[in-house]
C-alpha cells in the first residue's frame, strides 16, 4: 500500500514539474512573428560620443566577435549590431530596414566592405552600428 502511494506522489510531482517547465519555456519564447509591417521606425545612427557610457563599455567588451544587443535608458531604445574583427578598415554598415510589427521590432543591417581602390589600411577594424529609436518594449528581431 505504501509503495502505491509513493508512486502516485512521485508521478504527481513529475506531472507538476513537467507543467511548470512547459509553462516557463512557452512564456520565455518569442511568438513567431508573421513579419507584417505595422510601420517604419524613425532612427538616428549614434556616434561614439553620444553612446551612454555603460553601453559603450559593453560594446568595447564584445566588439572582437559578432554581437547583437539592445539597451534602453528609459527614454530611448538603442539597437546595436557588431560585425566582429575585420582584416582592415573601410567597412560600413547600412540599415536596410527598421520597422515595427504587431509582436516585435525588426532590424536588418548589412556590412559593406571597403570600396575597390579605397585605402582601407592594414590595421584590423571592429565595425558596429548604434541605432537610437523611440523606446518600445517589444522584443527586437535581428535579421
Amino acid at each position: 500500500m505504501r509503495k502505491a502511494a509513493d508512486r502516485r506522489l512521485v508521478l504527481w510531482a513529475l506531472m507538476i514539474g513537467w507543467v511548470l517547465i512547459v509553462r516557463c519555456l512557452s512564456g520565455c519564447s518569442v511568438e513567431k512573428d508573421d513579419g507584417e509591417k505595422v510601420r517604419d521606425l524613425e532612427f538616428t545612427v549614434v556616434g561614439d560620443e553620444e553612446v551612454p557610457q555603460e553601453l559603450m563599455k559593453t560594446i568595447e567588451e564584445k566588439k572582437e566577435n559578432v554581437f547583437k544587443l539592445t539597451y534602453s535608458d528609459g527614454q530611448n531604445l538603442y539597437i546595436i549590431t557588431g560585425y566582429g574583427k575585420q582584416p582592415s578598415g573601410g567597412y560600413s554598415i547600412r540599415v536596410e530596414e527598421l520597422y515595427l510589427t504587431e509582436n516585435s521590432i525588426v532590424i536588418d543591417t548589412e556590412l559593406q566592405g571597403p570600396e575597390s581602390g579605397e585605402q582601407a589600411g592594414k590595421e584590423p577594424s571592429y565595425p558596429y552600428i548604434v541605432i537610437k529609436t523611440e523606446f518600445l518594449e517589444n522584443p527586437v528581431v535581428f535579421q
